[in-house]
């Protein structure tokens, strides 16, 4: 029997609909019909490129129909996409694009004069696009063809910052694809229109906020950069989108602005976030101002990525993301892979039909974060006896002091219970006596003023000693990863100059 594939969904979700709404792009709808064509006119400029089934293109594109179009296309001819981060350019990019080694490069038209020169080097041909009109002709290369089962490939540098290429299958993702609709009820109606505002190049904005509205039949809002957010919410208003698909910096940025004017934006039915830790404050402040709380989710790259989900906002648990996919398999090991109970607190391993099957053309870190078809998420979790799941830390980040472990998710909820604290992220700073020692940086509250003594002492009141930060620092903001992740690892080099 034929393996189920992703663009024959695509068929489905949009036969005998051509002329409905597919997306909202630069202040106008496009039809279902004129998606489709340029999705016709990729795939065959492609196959006129020298394009063979189980080759890979590679895509330096921001948000746009050209990357959905690209998507469809490639999967039709039986290749994979692998989309990377535009925001950075062509030279930074090139350990990730030799990784997946794909037949060519698709950068914006802009920027293809700069991209031709390190293309060229390792060998990859570069084509230059528009993000909404059709291709021009070019060639690619030849050979280095795999899997027809592979259906897309994320560049994932995980807690390390050394690039894997983490392989989907075509499977991987209709699992997943199909599996969300039922667990949130309401995700998809035939009046929901989803925002595509997180980058395309990481797998939540990918396949979450553009795939599953574009594979499921209803319509998406595509924005190019959620910057500036002025734009971005107006775009909202225009398009009517009413779900929402959002990392917690998106929110946080989103509620700011629309608190600043004392505004609320109207229709929404759905936020979710995921992609890292959510402060639990601010699903007050969006239920505010967008009239509903949030929906907090956990996935994995690796996992195509959705592992657990709050189904409804009205019974979800604050501070859980939810329960799990019913797809999923899960074990609860300790450090060294030892199984425990599944409500022990412990590393989370999952199996299942949404895993990716490991690394591309990496045999030592597959065999180094996958036991079998069993993942090692590397979190540290609780599971109540409910199915609801709490994300303690993510074990690599877990400070060990003295033998003690340290969770700084508990560090951080502690200074962000002082008034003048507005968020704060806590690190390991290595000790040659205590191997580590606990440091944190805060981002203080406007008009709000605390010395890093005065939390110190805070901090001794609500936690074991060995708990406490001995050094605090203040920051304006956080370094983090181009879909908004906080770099914890660059925080730990970062040295404190006051308190």
């Amino acid at each position: 029997m034929e393996k189920a594939r992703l663009e024959e969904k695509f068929i489905t979700a949009w036969k005998g609909r051509e002329d409905d709404g597919c997306l909202w792009w630069n202040g106008e709808w496009w039809s279902w019909r004129r998606f489709a064509a340029l999705v016709d006119d990729c795939e065959a400029k492609l196959k006129r490129s020298g394009f063979i089934r189980g080759q890979r293109l590679a895509v330096l594109l921001p948000n746009s129909p050209m990357v959905l179009a690209l998507s469809v296309a490639v999967w039709r001819l039986g290749g994979a996409i692998a989309p990377l981060n535009s925001r950075t350019g062509i030279v930074n990019m090139l350990d990730s694009i030799r990784k997946v080694d794909p037949h060519s490069v698709v950068v914006r038209e802009d920027k293809l004069d700069e991209s031709l020169a390190p293309a060229r080097a390792i060998g990859v041909p570069v084509v230059g696009a528009k993000l909404d009109a059709p291709l021009p002709e070019w060639l690619g290369r030849v050979g280095g063809a795999e899997s027809e089962d592979y259906a897309i490939f994320f560049s994932t540098s995980g807690t390390s910052g050394n690039p894997k290429a983490v392989g989907c299958l075509h499977s991987n993702l209709l699992d997943n694809i199909n599996l969300l609709p039922g667990h949130v009820p309401g995700l998809i109606e035939p009046d929901s229109v989803f925002l595509n505002v997180l980058p395309n190049f990481h797998t939540f904005g990918s396949d979450v906020a553009g795939y599953l509205p574009l594979l499921s039949g209803v319509r998406q809002t595509i924005v190019p950069s959620f910057v500036p957010v002025e734009h971005t919410i107006q775009t909202i208003r225009d398009s009517g989108t009413n779900i929402l698909i959002a990392v917690p910096t998106v929110m946080a940025f989103l509620v700011s602005a629309l608190a600043k004017k004392d505004e609320k934006l109207e229709g929404i039915k759905i936020v979710i976030t995921g992609g890292d830790r959510l402060n639990v404050q601010m699903d007050e402040r969006c239920r505010k101002y967008l009239g509903v709380g949030i929906q907090e989710g956990y996935g994995l790259t690796e996992c195509s990525p959705v592992v657990t989900m709050t189904g409804v906002e009205k019974t979800k648990k604050l501070g859980t993301v939810g329960t799990f996919l019913k797809s999923y398999e899960i074990q609860i090991r300790d450090r060294e892979g030892n199984k425990l109970g599944l409500h022990d607190e412990g590393v989370l391993w999952v199996k299942g039909p949404s895993v990716a099957p490991g690394y591309f053309r990496d045999e030592v870190n597959t065999r180094e974060r996958f036991d079998g078809e069993w993942f090692n998420t590397g979190d540290v979790v609780r599971i109540d006896e409910d199915g609801y799941v709490q994300i303690v830390d993510r074990a690599t980040d877990i400070i060990i002091v003295s033998g003690f472990n340290v969770y700084p998710q508990e560090v951080e909820a502690v200074l962000c219970e002082h008034p003048a604290v507005h968020s704060a992220i806590a690190v390991g700073e290595r000790n040659s006596v205590a191997g580590e020692l606990v440091k944190a940086f805060v981002i203080l509250n406007e008009d709000k003023t605390v010395t890093a003594r005065e939390l110190v002492d805070y901090c001794k009141e609500r936690l074991a000693h060995y708990k406490v930060p001995h050094k605090i620092g203040f920051v304006k903001e956080y370094p983090v990863s181009p879909t908004g992740k906080i770099l914890r690892r660059e925080l730990r080099h970062l040295k404190i100059t006051r308190g």
